[in-house]
């Protein structure tokens, strides 16, 4: 493998429940902040996923646009726990969107933007972080709070921020910073010999689809549950 190298959990494609429109979503693997609440635990361990070229991601990204996607979402995991990596994917991911036209043309409103959500504060996104992000159109930042609920789309505690950075992410994501529609937007699937939420799900929520699967299959390994032994941790 050549090139920069990303450490991966899983992408996605079509995903309609972080970020506006359709999207491909990217999963980083490893996280560093271990939020206390967190719904993702498999995707902490830093030893975990796989390793993926930069340049594997980015051509994944150019088969989603020419399939109508209209943003690509980096979640994690702690995408900035990979900063230099994370940096390079987005910079192709923009040069790729000026050069692949969109599915249905390219009329306003349909040009791709870059989202990524962080753990890290506004205040933390220095250095590396903020070469990283250079290339992002909007960031969802702040680490998880348990104990503090939101109704505000696409983010999981009161204290997390959606932060427009560029004139497409102020056109696209404006409208959205103090947006709490009546239902989280949660998509559930059927993944492998597993169950797979995408979505950041409301107090409650996770209980109550977990009865409904139940009545189905039978919920083992639920990666909101604590483990045991959580993953060892390391601060970057």
């Amino acid at each position: 493998m050549t090139g920069p190298v990303l450490r991966l959990s899983r992408t996605a494609f079509p995903v309609t429940t972080l970020g506006p429109g359709t999207r491909l979503v990217v999963w980083t693997q490893g996280c560093p902040l271990a939020c206390r609440g967190c719904m993702s635990l498999d995707t902490w361990d830093p030893a975990g996923g796989v390793e993926v070229a930069v340049d594997t991601v980015t051509q994944t990204w150019r088969a989603a646009i020419g399939q109508g996607a209209t943003g690509l979402t980096i979640s994690g995991g702690e995408p900035l726990a990979q900063p230099a990596a994370l940096g390079e994917l987005l910079a192709a991911a923009d040069r790729i969107r000026r050069e692949v036209p969109a599915a249905g043309g390219s009329a306003a409103g349909r040009e791709p933007d870059l989202l990524v959500y962080t753990g890290y504060e506004e205040a933390e996104l220095d250095g590396p972080a903020a070469a990283a992000l250079e290339h992002a159109d909007a960031v969802i930042t702040g680490r998880f709070d348990v104990s503090r609920p939101t109704d505000l789309i696409w983010r999981g505690s009161a204290n997390q921020r959606l932060l427009p950075r560029t004139p497409l992410g102020r056109r696209r994501y404006g409208r959205y910073v103090d947006h709490a529609p009546p239902r989280s937007p949660l998509h559930v699937e059927v993944a492998g010999d597993g169950v797979r939420i995408i979505g950041v799900p409301r107090r409650s929520e996770l209980a109550r689809i977990e009865r409904r699967v139940r009545e189905q299959v039978a919920v083992t390994g639920a990666t909101w549950r604590p483990w045991t032994q959580p993953p060892s941790q390391t601060t970057p």
